[in-house]
């Protein structure tokens, strides 16, 4: 309370010393013209001295004086427009320097309420970073926030789908050492919304795995903490994120999570510089570029950043436009599954001539499922595969689309 005192004081005393100035007025009111009108008259009492003395003619005396006082005339007219316009009145004056105080004190309060942290001692750079690293150093641990998070509401599943996952959580039990059945158990426990159990088999699979566990493991693996922990990175999905940018420093799931990691202890800073790298070297449609665009505003602000390069607006990916769109829409069934046919030929043509994105690629083999066309897509699966052999991440999107595809081995 004493320091909001104190600032209220600090913004009155200013108020009071403009106020101050503008309340007085002009110390000195004489008009300007008074000043010419002296030197006139005495200008005046020099000619008929002079004249008395004989220094100049009779006529030029006249014509001197005349002169004089045509310029008495004029800047007496001066000096009494001067003295009707003495400037605003005073009560015109006292409502300035109350709007003058309302908006120093009033707005300065405001400001302060809004951007600043009152309480807080002076924190130099210094301190501000023992701070952070401080709270890096001794932040909760996973099993810890998972305490604090509120339980995750888990969607119902369908009958025949909990059904396959329960027989799936048998088999996997009755084969501890199967690395592609703990594997299928992640992925569908983080299906269905079971984070904790995702990553506890997802942490099976990278011990199975041994050193040859792939970058994209190690992120997942933290992304499933993540969701368990309802968005907090502790020191284990750190560690994950750690070995996950080991194997593989431009994946996009670990710079993500690991901006998130450093803009929740304390560093927004350094958040920053991580996530706006990230999504300038993000693909087209990365889920992870939709995430940090939603947040790299705010980001920047509390990064102390005002010179911001414009970063919201995604990269167009190829597909069908709006107009397209809209004309699908019209077609009959027959005509529209000919319209898709069409856009998925041009697709794979333009793969097979200019190559493409690993998202392009996925696309057109999910396509080709949808168009019935499984040999095709097999086809197109296996390419990918070879176009992308030293790619895990592109490769996980190829695999991810074959299983939508219903073609997944």
């Amino acid at each position: 309370m004493s320091f909001w005192v104190l600032i209220f004081l600090i913004a009155l005393l200013i108020a009071v010393f403009l106020g101050y100035t503008v309340l007085r007025g002009r110390r000195d009111d004489t008009p300007t013209a008074s000043y010419d009108l002296n030197v006139y008259r005495e200008q005046l009492a020099g000619v008929d001295r002079d004249l008395a003395r004989g220094v100049i003619a009779k006529a030029d005396a006249e014509r001197v004086r005349t002169e004089i006082s045509r310029r008495i005339l004029a800047a007496d007219t001066q000096m009494r427009r001067e003295a009707e316009s003495k400037g605003p009145s005073r009560t015109v004056r006292v409502i300035a320097f109350v709007l003058m105080a309302a908006v120093l004190i009033g707005g300065g309060l405001a400001m302060y309420r809004q951007l600043g942290a009152a309480g807080f001692p002076d924190m130099p750079l210094s301190v501000r970073l023992e701070m952070a690293e401080d709270l890096r150093e001794n932040r909760p641990s996973q099993a810890e926030a998972e305490g604090m998070t509120t339980p995750v509401q888990t969607p119902a599943l369908e009958e025949s789908y909990e059904t396959l996952l329960n027989r799936l959580r048998e088999t996997v039990a009755e084969r501890p050492d199967d690395l592609q059945g703990h594997s299928l158990l992640a992925q569908h426990e983080t299906n269905a919304g079971n984070f904790k159990a995702g990553y506890e088999a997802q942490t099976r699979v990278i011990a199975l795995s041994g050193e040859n566990a792939p970058a994209r493991a190690y992120a997942d693996q933290a992304e499933m903490m993540i969701l368990a922990a309802g968005g907090y990175v502790s020191p284990e999905a750190e560690e994950a994120l750690r070995h996950a940018l080991e194997r593989d420093p431009n994946l996009g799931p670990a710079r993500y999570y690991w901006g998130q990691m450093l803009a929740q202890t304390g560093r927004p800073d350094m958040a920053y510089r991580v996530w706006v790298d990230t999504l300038r070297d993000a693909p087209a449609g990365a889920p992870w570029a939709s995430a940090i665009r939603a947040q790299i505003d705010d980001l920047a602000f509390r990064a102390g950043v005002f010179n911001a390069p414009d970063l919201s607006a995604a990269p167009a990916a190829p597909g069908p436009s709006q107009e397209d769109m809209n004309a699908a829409a019209e077609l009959s069934p027959e005509e529209r599954q000919e319209m898709i046919r069409g856009m998925v030929d041009r697709l794979s043509e333009r793969l097979a001539s200019e190559g493409g994105s690993p998202e392009e690629w996925a696309r057109l083999i999910a396509a080709l499922g949808v168009l019935g066309e499984a040999e095709r897509a097999i086809s197109i699966r296996d390419e990918a595969r070879a176009v992308f052999a030293e790619n895990d991440e592109a490769l996980q999107m190829i695999e991810a689309a074959s299983a939508q595809a219903g073609i997944a081995q």
